[in-house]
């Protein structure tokens, strides 16, 4: 018979318990503080906040959801330019301009809070500004000669060779060689169509129910070509890119599944009784899976060249060790039973992991590939860009430009909606192939 502890003991051991607790409930605390201390120094986070550009962030933001109009003079012939992003894709019409810019020897822009420039033939400028001293700017040559004083505000940079204002309706740069003004505008500019198109302007409902607008195409099918074919926004190169980056994913991802499965009877004990076999199986999924997509990826480019190709073989490697360790570990699991039962059959061995094995693990096999297709089409997007292929291409480009932002948007927006779409369809599939628990 056990001897029950004494009252004393029993007043120790819940001393010591009430110790562990105290010390448990304010030492995890603490070095929680401490950890995030470390993070401070180690990370220099108020420098990060010192040095951080919220003017840049704004500025980044109003590009994804507005367009800006560039009125752009040379000051070397007086040629005057009208453009959409200043892009020549997006220039307006010869003879048309925005109906903010006015005169004809004189030439006037209203920005959008009450700011006016004035661009004489003698190359000579006027800024209006609320609140501010009217500017004025003489361009000779390369040089700019201004009437600024020294001490500048800090949205106005000056030099004689450049001067910058940044307004609150627009942008007014003068150099040597040109004098730009931008306007911002919410929305996507030319998004279904461009100045070249003859549907631009008009409405959907005058598309769909309206007269012909273009006499040698109906307006459904001239519509659709415009829109498809538009070279600013490049929505038919788009969806190309789109389709290449899916199907990097889905190479790469059943592949994988291909090759990992019978390799993942090497891995399993009640497979492989040879434990070298084991080892090296199971070794190779390790190294495979070890390194990285992106690193593999790097290697491949450089061994067989960018394209959608290299992309895809960077997530077979990569997903076929992973898959390996899966497919194994549910080999392991597998209910000898059913496998008995097959056997009393006279099946032979091929026939009883045929018939007695494949279809316990596949529902476990099936899950997971799926969720890999759905994961490996956001990972194909940042493989596209490292081997040339793909959305990830396209909207690497486009950030790197600094330009476009709104096309940035527009990429990431269709990435979004990509990967909502492949999460939707790996469920629809988990749920017809496996079926749904309710």
């Amino acid at each position: 018979m056990t001897a029950l502890p004494s009252l004393s003991d029993a007043k120790t051991q819940a001393a010591a318990l009430i110790r562990r607790k105290t010390a448990l409930a304010f030492g995890l605390p603490a070095v929680v503080i401490l950890y995030l201390a470390y993070i401070v120094v180690a990370f220099d986070v108020p420098g990060l906040a010192q040095r951080a550009n919220w003017d840049n962030a704004v500025t980044l933001a109003s590009d994804s959801w507005s367009y800006k109009t560039h009125v752009t003079r040379s000051n070397r012939d007086g040629t005057m330019t009208y453009a959409v992003e200043g892009e020549r894709k997006g220039t307006y019409p010869e003879g048309a301009r925005p109906d903010w810019v006015t005169g004809s020897e004189v030439i006037a822009v209203d920005l959008a809070a009450g700011e006016q420039v004035r661009l004489y033939p003698d190359n000579r400028v006027e800024i209006d500004l609320p609140d501010f001293p009217r500017i004025e700017a003489q361009i000779d040559g390369r040089r700019v000669t201004t009437n600024l004083p020294e001490a500048l505000p800090a949205w106005i940079s000056a030099s004689d060779r450049r001067v910058a204002i940044t307004a609150p309706g627009g942008r007014i740069t003068l150099t040597g060689s040109k004098t730009e003004i931008f306007r911002y505008f919410p929305g996507w500019e030319l998004f279904w169509f461009t100045f070249t198109s003859p549907y631009h302007g008009h409405g959907l409902p005058e598309i769909l129910f309206g007269d012909r607008i273009d006499p040698e195409r109906s307006n459904l099918s001239g519509a659709w070509q415009d829109f498809w074919g538009n070279p600013m926004w490049r929505h038919g190169e788009i969806a190309w890119a789109l389709g290449e980056t899916i199907l990097m994913a889905f190479l790469g991802t059943m592949g994988a599944a291909i090759i990992a499965l019978p390799l993942a009877f090497l891995a399993a004990k009640r497979f492989a009784p040879l434990m070298l076999v084991r080892m090296a199986a199971r070794r190779l999924f390790d190294f495979v899976r070890g390194v990285d997509a992106l690193i593999w990826t790097v290697v491949l480019a450089r061994a067989f060249g960018p394209g959608p190709l290299t992309g895809s073989l960077a997530i077979l490697i990569t997903d076929t060790g992973t898959f390996g360790k899966i497919f194994s570990e549910a080999l392991e699991n597998v209910d000898d039973r059913q496998i008995e039962g097959v056997a009393s059959t006279g099946a032979k061995p091929l026939q009883r992991y045929r018939f007695g094995v494949i279809p316990q693990v596949v529902p476990v096999l099936l899950a997971q590939v799926l969720y890999f297709l759905e994961s490996n089409t956001r990972s194909a997007t940042i493989i596209g860009a490292i081997t040339g292929g793909g959305i990830g291409l396209m909207l690497t480009q486009a950030i790197q430009t600094q330009k476009d932002w709104e096309e940035v948007a527009y990429y990431i927006v269709l990435i979004v909606l990509m990967v909502m779409a492949m999460d939707w369809l790996s469920g629809w599939l988990r749920a017809r192939l496996i079926g749904r628990k309710d």
